[in-house]
Protein backbone atom coordinates (compact mmCIF):
# COMPACT_ATOMS: atom_id res chain seq x y z
CA UNK A 1 0.00 0.00 0.00
CA UNK A 2 1.19 3.35 -0.76
CA UNK A 3 1.82 5.78 1.73
CA UNK A 4 -0.36 9.12 1.79
CA UNK A 5 1.82 12.19 2.59
CA UNK A 6 0.26 14.32 4.78
CA UNK A 7 -0.33 18.28 3.88
CA UNK A 8 1.91 19.87 6.00
CA UNK A 9 0.44 22.59 8.08
CA UNK A 10 1.27 26.12 7.38
CA UNK A 11 1.65 28.54 10.21
CA UNK A 12 -0.04 31.51 10.20
CA UNK A 13 2.05 34.74 8.93
CA UNK A 14 2.91 36.03 12.95
CA UNK A 15 3.51 39.89 12.35
CA UNK A 16 4.56 41.17 16.01
CA UNK A 17 6.86 38.61 15.95
CA UNK A 18 8.31 38.94 11.98
CA UNK A 19 8.46 43.06 12.72
CA UNK A 20 10.04 42.20 15.87
CA UNK A 21 13.09 40.46 14.24
CA UNK A 22 13.34 42.76 11.32
CA UNK A 23 16.93 44.12 10.30
CA UNK A 24 16.96 48.03 11.42
CA UNK A 25 14.82 50.54 11.08
CA UNK A 26 12.58 50.32 14.05
CA UNK A 27 11.86 51.65 17.51
CA UNK A 28 10.04 50.20 20.26
CA UNK A 29 8.50 53.31 22.59
CA UNK A 30 6.24 53.21 25.25
CA UNK A 31 3.49 55.71 25.62
CA UNK A 32 1.65 56.86 27.89
CA UNK A 33 -2.11 57.44 28.56
CA UNK A 34 -3.08 61.04 26.83
CA UNK A 35 0.71 61.20 25.50
CA UNK A 36 0.96 62.67 21.86
CA UNK A 37 2.71 60.15 19.17
CA UNK A 38 3.29 63.19 16.69
CA UNK A 39 0.85 65.86 15.63
CA UNK A 40 -0.50 67.19 12.50
CA UNK A 41 2.04 69.15 10.64
CA UNK A 42 4.87 67.14 11.59
CA UNK A 43 6.98 65.27 9.15
CA UNK A 44 5.61 62.39 7.97
CA UNK A 45 8.75 60.17 7.41
CA UNK A 46 7.67 56.29 9.39
CA UNK A 47 4.98 53.93 10.00
CA UNK A 48 3.52 52.54 13.11
CA UNK A 49 2.70 49.20 14.70
CA UNK A 50 0.81 48.97 17.83
CA UNK A 51 1.87 46.12 20.23
CA UNK A 52 -0.10 47.08 23.00
CA UNK A 53 -3.00 49.49 24.03
CA UNK A 54 -5.46 52.07 22.28
CA UNK A 55 -4.58 55.15 20.12
CA UNK A 56 -7.14 57.83 18.65
CA UNK A 57 -6.38 59.63 15.95
CA UNK A 58 -7.41 63.67 15.42
CA UNK A 59 -7.75 65.63 12.67
CA UNK A 60 -7.85 69.60 14.25
CA UNK A 61 -9.37 72.64 12.17
CA UNK A 62 -11.59 75.04 13.81
CA UNK A 63 -12.91 72.19 15.79
CA UNK A 64 -11.20 68.80 17.05
CA UNK A 65 -12.77 65.58 15.17
CA UNK A 66 -11.86 62.20 16.14
CA UNK A 67 -11.57 60.11 12.42
CA UNK A 68 -10.37 56.81 13.95
CA UNK A 69 -9.41 54.18 16.68
CA UNK A 70 -7.07 51.86 16.64
CA UNK A 71 -6.03 49.00 18.93
CA UNK A 72 -3.23 46.11 19.12
CA UNK A 73 -2.48 44.64 15.61
CA UNK A 74 -3.26 47.94 13.95
CA UNK A 75 -0.59 50.16 11.87
CA UNK A 76 -1.15 54.26 11.38
CA UNK A 77 0.77 56.69 9.71
CA UNK A 78 1.20 54.99 6.40
CA UNK A 79 0.47 57.94 4.37
CA UNK A 80 4.06 58.45 4.20
CA UNK A 81 4.64 55.84 2.11
CA UNK A 82 2.37 57.45 -0.83
CA UNK A 83 4.58 60.52 -0.55
CA UNK A 84 2.68 62.62 2.02
CA UNK A 85 5.19 64.52 3.31
CA UNK A 86 3.27 65.98 6.28
CA UNK A 87 1.03 64.63 9.01
CA UNK A 88 -2.70 65.12 8.11
CA UNK A 89 -3.46 64.11 11.88
CA UNK A 90 -2.78 63.97 15.58
CA UNK A 91 -2.12 60.59 16.94
CA UNK A 92 -2.46 60.41 21.12
CA UNK A 93 -2.42 57.46 23.02
CA UNK A 94 -5.85 56.47 24.95
CA UNK A 95 -4.05 54.01 27.21
CA UNK A 96 -0.44 53.13 27.72
CA UNK A 97 0.63 51.82 24.63
CA UNK A 98 3.45 49.48 23.25
CA UNK A 99 4.11 50.87 19.83
CA UNK A 100 6.76 49.93 16.93
CA UNK A 101 8.13 52.39 15.01
CA UNK A 102 9.50 51.66 11.47
CA UNK A 103 11.57 53.71 9.00
CA UNK A 104 10.17 54.59 5.64
CA UNK A 105 13.02 53.16 4.76
CA UNK A 106 13.15 49.90 6.66
CA UNK A 107 9.47 49.69 5.43
CA UNK A 108 9.75 49.61 1.83
CA UNK A 109 12.35 47.17 2.03
CA UNK A 110 10.29 44.80 3.89
CA UNK A 111 7.40 45.02 1.56
CA UNK A 112 9.66 44.81 -1.79
CA UNK A 113 11.46 41.61 0.04
CA UNK A 114 9.16 39.79 1.72
CA UNK A 115 6.43 38.71 0.28
CA UNK A 116 4.40 37.65 3.20
CA UNK A 117 4.13 40.86 4.71
CA UNK A 118 3.38 42.50 1.31
CA UNK A 119 0.34 40.29 1.11
CA UNK A 120 -0.64 41.02 4.95
CA UNK A 121 -0.02 44.34 4.86
CA UNK A 122 -2.10 45.03 1.55
CA UNK A 123 -5.18 42.81 2.94
CA UNK A 124 -4.90 45.21 5.83
CA UNK A 125 -5.00 48.34 3.82
CA UNK A 126 -7.63 47.57 1.58
CA UNK A 127 -9.74 46.44 4.91
CA UNK A 128 -8.74 49.68 6.24
CA UNK A 129 -10.50 51.67 3.00
CA UNK A 130 -13.46 49.57 3.32
CA UNK A 131 -13.94 50.83 6.91
CA UNK A 132 -13.38 54.32 5.83
CA UNK A 133 -16.17 53.71 2.91
CA UNK A 134 -18.38 52.63 5.91
CA UNK A 135 -18.16 55.01 8.49
CA UNK A 136 -18.77 57.78 5.70
CA UNK A 137 -22.06 56.32 4.65
CA UNK A 138 -22.88 55.62 8.57
CA UNK A 139 -21.96 59.46 8.98
CA UNK A 140 -24.23 60.24 6.42
CA UNK A 141 -27.38 57.87 6.61
CA UNK A 142 -27.43 57.13 10.02
CA UNK A 143 -28.74 58.52 13.02
CA UNK A 144 -25.91 59.40 15.93
CA UNK A 145 -27.74 56.60 17.86
CA UNK A 146 -27.00 53.93 15.38
CA UNK A 147 -23.85 55.51 14.71
CA UNK A 148 -22.90 55.27 18.92
CA UNK A 149 -23.99 51.65 18.33
CA UNK A 150 -22.06 50.75 15.38
CA UNK A 151 -19.09 52.88 17.07
CA UNK A 152 -19.06 50.78 20.41
CA UNK A 153 -19.72 47.59 18.48
CA UNK A 154 -16.21 47.78 16.18
CA UNK A 155 -14.50 48.83 19.46
CA UNK A 156 -15.74 45.46 20.67
CA UNK A 157 -14.32 43.82 17.69
CA UNK A 158 -17.89 42.35 16.53
CA UNK A 159 -17.61 41.65 12.83
CA UNK A 160 -14.23 40.59 12.65
CA UNK A 161 -12.33 37.24 12.83
CA UNK A 162 -11.79 36.00 16.17
CA UNK A 163 -13.95 36.09 19.12
CA UNK A 164 -15.48 39.73 19.76
CA UNK A 165 -13.82 41.47 23.06
CA UNK A 166 -17.04 42.30 25.07
CA UNK A 167 -15.52 43.89 27.68
CA UNK A 168 -13.51 47.47 26.36
CA UNK A 169 -11.50 49.55 27.54
CA UNK A 170 -13.67 52.70 29.13
CA UNK A 171 -13.52 55.55 26.21
CA UNK A 172 -14.52 59.11 27.30
CA UNK A 173 -18.17 60.40 25.90
CA UNK A 174 -16.75 63.37 24.75
CA UNK A 175 -14.01 60.96 22.97
CA UNK A 176 -17.65 59.10 21.55
CA UNK A 177 -18.88 62.29 20.60
CA UNK A 178 -16.01 63.59 18.65
CA UNK A 179 -15.93 60.20 16.88
CA UNK A 180 -19.35 60.04 15.85
CA UNK A 181 -20.22 63.70 15.11
CA UNK A 182 -22.55 64.62 18.27
CA UNK A 183 -22.59 66.21 21.38
CA UNK A 184 -21.00 64.56 24.79
CA UNK A 185 -24.84 65.09 26.26
CA UNK A 186 -26.34 62.89 23.57
CA UNK A 187 -23.91 60.33 23.70
CA UNK A 188 -24.80 60.12 27.79
CA UNK A 189 -28.68 60.18 26.90
CA UNK A 190 -28.16 57.59 24.37
CA UNK A 191 -25.30 55.50 26.71
CA UNK A 192 -28.15 55.51 29.87
CA UNK A 193 -30.98 54.05 27.21
CA UNK A 194 -28.31 51.10 26.21
CA UNK A 195 -27.52 50.30 29.76
CA UNK A 196 -31.09 50.10 31.05
CA UNK A 197 -32.13 48.21 27.55
CA UNK A 198 -29.84 45.57 28.62
CA UNK A 199 -27.23 46.03 25.69
CA UNK A 200 -23.95 47.35 27.68
CA UNK A 201 -23.10 47.82 31.00
CA UNK A 202 -20.47 50.03 32.38
CA UNK A 203 -18.60 50.99 35.89
CA UNK A 204 -14.80 51.10 35.16
CA UNK A 205 -14.92 49.23 31.74
CA UNK A 206 -17.56 49.03 29.31
CA UNK A 207 -19.11 45.35 28.18
CA UNK A 208 -20.72 45.66 25.36
CA UNK A 209 -23.22 42.35 24.59
CA UNK A 210 -24.67 41.28 20.83
CA UNK A 211 -28.08 42.50 21.67
CA UNK A 212 -26.43 46.30 20.64
CA UNK A 213 -26.98 44.76 16.92
CA UNK A 214 -30.26 45.04 17.27
CA UNK A 215 -29.72 49.27 16.90
CA UNK A 216 -27.88 48.85 14.06
CA UNK A 217 -29.74 45.74 11.92
CA UNK A 218 -33.29 46.59 13.16
CA UNK A 219 -35.78 49.15 12.84
CA UNK A 220 -37.39 48.25 16.60
CA UNK A 221 -40.06 50.74 18.37
CA UNK A 222 -38.28 51.42 21.13
CA UNK A 223 -35.08 52.09 19.21
CA UNK A 224 -36.63 55.20 16.57
CA UNK A 225 -34.47 57.04 14.28
CA UNK A 226 -33.85 60.58 15.63
CA UNK A 227 -34.69 63.07 13.52
CA UNK A 228 -32.37 65.14 14.76
CA UNK A 229 -28.35 64.26 13.78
Amino acid sequence: MGVVAKAKKTRPFNVKTFLSTANGGRTVVNYRKNQKIFSQGDKADSVFYIQEGKIKVCVISEQKAVVALHGEGDFFGEGCLTGQPLRLATVAAMTDCVVMQLDKQAIVRVLRDEPKFSEMFMAYLLSRNARVEEDLVDQLFNSSEKRLARALLLMANFGKDGRPETVITKVSQETLADLIGTTRSRVSTFMNKFRKLGFIQYNGTLEVHNSLLNVVLHDNPHLRREEEK
